[in-house]
């Protein structure tokens, strides 16, 4: 396999992406970027080929068209307008449905026969989207979903109980918005369940946190990108090295015709099984829930 890696948009997110694989050991070995400002992926591709004297990883840098898609293994797409004052979160998603329409007919029409790993927001849906105008099997289409929101909890988590964060399991799920939430029946510090270590309220303030951070983060500079691009290049690696690692990536739901953010297994076909997990009933309710919003925002789409 090649390991050839394209970038689709070239802004903050997607360059913290790419300068987040080149400083650290990966097998990704090509890195192709594109984006409708071609000056800027050119710009983006010098500076990041700069680094490689002095990186751990050696990989070809280069701006490129939806033509080299041809014998990618792995597309990523940070790409999309964002959301202007004033403007619905439908109207937003209109507006990128329309562009990803475009843009993966692009794609495919090179030949195009990889895994898609979308980023752009809103997120879920364009990622069923994005499988429903490619025609791959879904197990090759997969979202970021609430990956890095599961980070933020860990982390907290890790403040509140004095252990690493990789010694925590605990999963944030669902849409990758406002009704996600986290899987406290299933978490566990050293094996010690979460619920028998932290009262309700402060899993409550822990779950809030992870699932707002992004507005605080958004409210005093702007953007949120270093989190997520990080999250990206452990996605890539997890899929290039075939991990199998358990990750809360944005998988399709046969049983509800969505993706959303679970826990699954990733591997170097992309989703190797979304996990059957035994959750509490009113996990369950809470599931549904945001699921629904998916299905509704899926429905006013196609419409």
């Amino acid at each position: 396999m090649a390991n050839k890696v394209m970038i689709v948009g070239t802004g903050n997110v997607g360059m913290s992406y790419g300068f987040a694989l080149v400083q650290q050991r990966t097998s990704v070995n090509e890195l192709v970027l594109v984006d409708i400002n071609t000056e800027d992926a050119e710009g983006e591709a010098i500076d990041l080929r700069d680094t490689l004297a002095v990186s751990p990883s050696y990989l070809k840098i280069y701006a490129g068209s939806y033509a080299d898609a041809t014998d990618c293994d792995l597309i990523v797409i940070t790409a999309g307008v964002p959301q202007k004052p004033g403007e619905s979160r439908m109207d937003l998603l209109k507006k990128n449905a329309a562009i990803f329409k475009d843009m993966i007919g692009q794609i495919m029409a090179s030949g195009f026969d990889g895994i898609f790993l979308i980023v752009s927001n809103p997120m879920d849906v364009l990622t069923y989207l994005t499988w429903r105008y490619s025609g791959l099997p879904p197990e090759r289409v997969i979202g970021s979903g609430t990956v890095l929101d599961t980070a933020r909890l860990r982390y907290r988590l890790s403040q509140r109980l004095h252990v690493h964060p990789k010694n925590i399991h605990a999963y944030q799920v669902g849409e990758h918005g406002d009704t996600e939430f986290a899987l406290w029946s299933c978490a566990s510090a050293g094996g010690q369940p979460v619920m028998d270590l932290i009262s309700n309220d402060d899993r409550a303030e822990i779950e809030d946190y992870a699932r707002k951070e992004a507005y605080t983060i958004i409210q005093k500079k702007g953007a949120t990108y270093y989190g997520i691009g990080s999250c990206l290049a452990s996605i890539t690696n997890c899929i290039f090295d075939d991990e199998n690692r358990i990750l809360t990536v944005s998988n399709y739901d046969e049983l509800s015709d969505t993706y959303n953010g679970f826990p699954a297994v990733v591997g170097r076909n992309g989703i190797v099984r979304r996990l059957g997990l035994k959750i509490s009933p009113d996990e369950q309710i809470r599931l549904d829930g945001s699921i629904r919003t998916l299905q509704s925002a899926i429905k006013e789409v196609s419409e």
